[in-house]
């Protein structure tokens, strides 16, 4: 079974960026038994600390990377906050990346999108974040930027967005994420070997 990690770079009441995850939730489920989603809370992880993980110190960080390295790949949807994804986003990713060149994030593909409620699609986050991503030895999946906006004047759907101008590009992501995972775990499966 392939496993998706499903991540919101908002914590956000009624965020447009959890909105979309539920959306890439719905796309996913068409996938099913072939395909489970999970969800990374970034609320539960502390501000990052190197003297706490050199101890193994936080439980809640130690869970994270446990969902990380049982995924098969990350979805991200992140907004822009001045210009950049948020802070609780790249703590969790300075977490995760931990040790340097062999953390959870090591070769794991990571797909990325931006949404906001105006016209930039929060797409000024989105250099940032795949510099972020890239330098914690993440494998960006293969496919144009994502960037989704004005999403507060579209209706939502139940759950997340059902309009055919956000379900398509999102649907196209998953089908480039589901399909870079497939090579990556048969590179791993041949490894163990």
């Amino acid at each position: 079974m392939t496993r998706i990690l499903l991540v919101s770079g908002s914590l956000r009441q009624g965020s447009v960026n959890t909105a979309v995850i539920a959306t890439v939730r719905r796309i996913l489920t068409a996938h099913r038994p072939v395909v489970a989603t999970a969800d990374l809370d970034l609320r539960a992880l502390p501000y990052y600390d190197e003297d706490v993980d050199a101890v193994d110190g936080s439980r809640s960080v130690r869970e994270a990377r446990a969902l990380v390295e049982s995924a098969d790949a990350l979805f991200i949807s992140t907004p822009s906050y001045n210009g950049e994804a948020p802070g609780v986003l790249k703590n969790a990713l300075d977490w995760l990346s931990r040790p340097w060149l062999d953390s959870v994030l090591t070769g794991k593909p990571v797909a990325v999108v931006t949404a906001s409620s105006g016209p930039k699609a929060g797409a000024e986050a989105d250099p940032g974040l795949r510099s972020v991503l890239k330098r914690a030895g993440a494998v960006l999946v293969d496919h144009v930027p994502v960037a989704i906006g004005n999403l507060e004047e579209l209706p939502p759907g139940a759950p997340g967005f059902t309009v055919p101008s956000v379900v398509a590009p999102l649907e196209s992501l998953v089908t480039a994420t589901l399909a870079q995972r497939a090579p990556l775990l048969r590179r791993r499966s041949a490894s163990a070997l």
